[in-house]
């Protein structure tokens, strides 16, 4: 469970001056520590919070962010099934809701193609999928209908789907992040985790 809030961290963000939104900056994170053992908190912080020269962050930014870094190596690698992506929580509007969920997406394929450069033979056939749905919702628009209950559940579905599939993608990559021989193909996901339905992001 996540120790700190999502406005926590937008604030924290903002007042840095950085201009990359929360929630792609989580994503981000979550996919450099997909691919890569050892990236480190400082690391992340060069990406995201803009820093001067010769100067550092104060503990009253540090120490949110160090969190959050924190309890999302801790659920992603724990054995609980606890990861989720940082999102703002459901008394924000929907239509803010989805575009913090694209910009989580494209903060995740951002961070699992710089963070680690690794040969294209030696990624696992079994993601390209899943990495092919998190580009098209990180590009989607939002668009919501007249029925908000639909709306909501699409949503839902969808940041479902996004919880299990970035497990996956964490276990499918383990010998790359270990640096062992090329990973072989494994089962894909179930059909019920599809993200087809999605009616509101197009």
């Amino acid at each position: 469970m996540l120790q700190v809030t999502f406005p926590e961290i937008v604030e924290v963000m903002r007042s840095t001056g950085s201009t990359v939104p929360a929630a792609e900056g989580h994503g981000c994170l979550c996919g450099a520590l997909c691919i890569s053992a050892d990236y480190t908190l400082a690391r992340w912080l060069e990406e995201v919070v803009p820093v001067a020269e010769g100067s550092s962050l104060t503990q009253d930014i540090e120490l949110p962010m160090h969190t959050l870094y924190s309890d999302t190596v801790r659920a992603l690698r724990g054995d609980q099934m606890e990861f989720e992506p940082f999102l703002p929580d459901e008394s924000v509007a929907l239509e803010q809701r989805a575009t913090a969920l694209s910009q989580w997406c494209q903060g995740f394929l951002y961070g699992l193609g710089t963070a680690r450069m690794i040969e294209a033979d030696r990624m696992p056939k079994s993601i390209d999928e899943i990495l092919l749905d998190f580009a098209a919702i990180s590009r989607a628009e939002v668009e919501t209908s007249e029925n908000a209950e639909d709306d909501e559940e699409s949503y839902v579905e969808v940041v479902e789907y996004i919880r299990a599939a970035v497990q996956l993608i964490h276990d499918e990559l383990e010998d790359v992040r270990s640096g062992d021989a090329p990973v072989g193909e494994a089962a894909d996901m179930d059909d019920s985790d599809d993200p087809d339905d999605l009616d509101m992001m197009h």
